[in-house]
């Protein structure tokens, strides 16, 4: 199964709507799943190196431990493959909502794994190294005019977004594009 041609794609947790074309894994195999697993046992039923692109939407922060699934994702990555993250953002109401969630996500969450950022810099929790390659708020939502002009200032300046205005207009979600590095 492929996206886009020749990639290889992994949708984790893929739930009722997989990526088209992905290899969906998700703990219930009545889903879109074409391979049941419980996500929160590592290894992943795959081989090292096996996916050019990686999908985690609305599933990252629902499991035990977020730093080991992107360190399996690094594991099941190419080099320089794709990972994208989507989740509810921390000050929205939908990151609340589903009883599951056990983490959540900032403009910050995925630092840690940038060996340019300060925050990898200083605690090196993994190895997995991926590097940001943009956030992306509230992508594909319908909002007004003055959403829409907050959407483009967090967009532009996320982390500043973050800590200057997200108390005052939360966004409701945040999207990851991440790209594989060597550590």
């Amino acid at each position: 199964m492929t996206l886009h041609g020749t990639k290889k794609v992994l949708d984790i947790g893929c739930g009722k709507q997989k990526v088209p074309g992905a290899i969906g894994i998700d703990f219930n195999v009545k889903l879109d799943a074409d391979i049941a697993h419980n996500l929160n046992e590592f290894p992943y039923p795959f081989s090292d190196s096996e996916f050019d692109e990686i999908h985690i939407r609305d599933t990252l922060f629902l499991l035990d431990n977020p730093v080991k699934v992107m360190e399996e994702v690094y594991r099941l990555c190419k080099m320089d493959g794709e990972v994208v993250v989507l989740s509810p953002y921390f000050r929205s109401v939908w990151a609340h909502v589903d009883p599951g969630f056990r983490n959540f996500c900032t403009a910050h969450s995925f630092a840690f794994y940038d060996p340019v950022d300060p925050l990898c810099i200083r605690y090196e929790y993994s190895t997995a190294r991926f590097k940001t390659l943009n956030i992306i708020f509230n992508e594909g939502l319908s909002n007004r005019l003055p959403t829409r002009i907050i959407v483009a200032i967090a967009n532009r300046f996320p982390r500043k977004y973050e800590l200057y205005l997200s108390h005052l207009f939360p966004l409701d979600t945040i999207k990851f594009h991440l790209k594989k590095i060597s550590g």
